[in-house]
């Protein structure tokens, strides 16, 4: 019985994505909101519909799902790319980072927030959702130069987050100092980028020797769950992992781009999946439970990605008014966020219940109103060149999936 209500659950649930899909389209709302507020209303805090034996499939869904987005990302730092937006995929992602860190910590500090505390959910906010924003870049349909160097921006902002928060976790008075946490910091950055490595290596001299068809679409799944499996298993960040091996992938296989157009073709279905259950798992109570400091917070956040972003596109030398749209193009937050609250909780017990309050009740809004400013941002910065730090020659063609 469990087993046939499982599988109606997840029926209903493809067909509801395909419904809201639908629905996105008319009403020009990304498919990634209409998507967390369906299971928004099917979760617990709406008419409670879905099982629990759906709902425990959300952690291996989610991790599937990041790890695909985290792959295709990673290809978009090919060597094309970076050679025309690195600049400012570097400019862009450091400055937003250390400026969301800079003023949100230093905001909540004036405010009366113990300066430890501060610190830690100024790290926490600078935590992006990459599979929110990569999956309102697909539904847009726009490949600009705009667009490449935002995907170069996603791909690489949440891995100055995790080393930002690795040293803001000394800095609030971690017990074991320096060594404790930088060392754990390197062996997870330093592993992830080494098993990332090791799979997009082969890959991407393996891949693609078969004929076309059905042999290459295997190929795609079996990359992603090495990447999420093998992750897993050696406790790196199946994030880096995967956007190691696609960034591998993207520059050394010369003599084919399928991995790439392959997880494209498999990825909706289980996107559709991650969404609705993330909707599902949102807990409205914890807005009620904010006071002035979350909305504070809150606002802070907003504050420092638009002025990083402007910041950002200026030390890249992007001109034009595709440069004020990078900030609020990078609003999207989700579950990079929550698990640095996690591990911010279990150091910091006496502040877990105010840092998990926050960022849950952040996440709820930044998921929320996101990805309608992303995609916004997106058809506002228009299709045309980046300015100065474009270089000569048409904008880089990619074949829609």
């Amino acid at each position: 019985m469990d087993l046939a209500l499982t599988f109606t659950a997840f029926g209903v649930l493809f067909l509801a994505g395909l419904a809201a899909d639908q629905l996105g389209r008319l009403t020009r709302l990304p498919r990634v909101t209409m998507l967390l507020i369906l299971g928004l209303l099917a979760g617990e805090a709406g008419f409670d519909l879905i099982p629990d034996a759906v709902a425990e499939w959300f952690e291996a869904l989610s991790i599937i799902a990041l790890t695909m987005v985290a792959f295709l990302l990673g290809g978009s730092l090919s060597r094309n790319n970076l050679a025309r937006h690195g600049r400012a995929i570097l400019a862009l992602s450091l400055s937003i980072v250390l400026i969301t860190l800079a003023m949100v910590s230093l905001g909540l500090m004036a405010a009366g927030v113990p300066p430890g505390l501060a610190l830690i959910l100024g790290a926490i906010a600078t935590a992006t959702a990459p599979a929110a924003v990569a999956d309102v870049i697909r539904q847009s349909g726009i490949r600009s130069e705009f667009v490449d160097t935002l995907e170069g921006v996603v791909a690489i902002d949440d891995v100055w987050g995790l080393i930002v928060f690795s040293f803001a976790l000394v800095f609030a008075g971690q017990s074991d100092g320096w060594t404790g946490v930088l060392s754990t910091a390197t062996a997870e950055l330093g592993g992830s980028l080494l098993l990332g490595a090791a799979i997009g290596l082969p890959a991407a001299f393996l891949t693609g020797r078969l004929s076309p068809g059905e042999p290459q679409q295997a190929e795609a799944i079996g990359i992603v769950f090495l990447c999420a499996g093998l992750s897993l298993w050696l406790h790196a960040s199946f994030l880096i992992v995967g956007i190691t091996a696609g960034a591998i992938v993207a520059n050394l296989a010369r003599h084919h781009d399928r991995a790439f157009h392959e997880i494209e073709n498999i990825q909706w279905p289980f996107m559709i999946l991650f969404f609705l259950l993330a909707g599902a798992s949102l807990e409205l109570g914890s807005l009620a439970t904010l006071g002035w400091i979350g909305v504070l917070y809150m606002a802070l956040r907003i504050g420092s990605r638009l002025i990083g972003g402007l910041v950002g596109a200026r030390l890249g030398q992007i001109d034009g008014p595709a440069a004020r749209w990078f900030g609020p193009a990078l609003l999207p937050q989700a579950g990079v966020a929550v698990g640095m609250a996690l591990v911010a909780g279990e150091v910091f017990p006496d502040w877990a219940q105010t840092i998990m309050a926050l960022t849950i009740a952040s996440t709820v809004l930044f998921e929320l109103i996101g990805p309608p400013a992303t995609m916004a941002a997106i058809r506002r910065a228009g299709t045309g060149r980046l300015g100065r730090s474009a270089a000569e020659g048409p904008t880089r063609a990619r074949p829609e999936p």
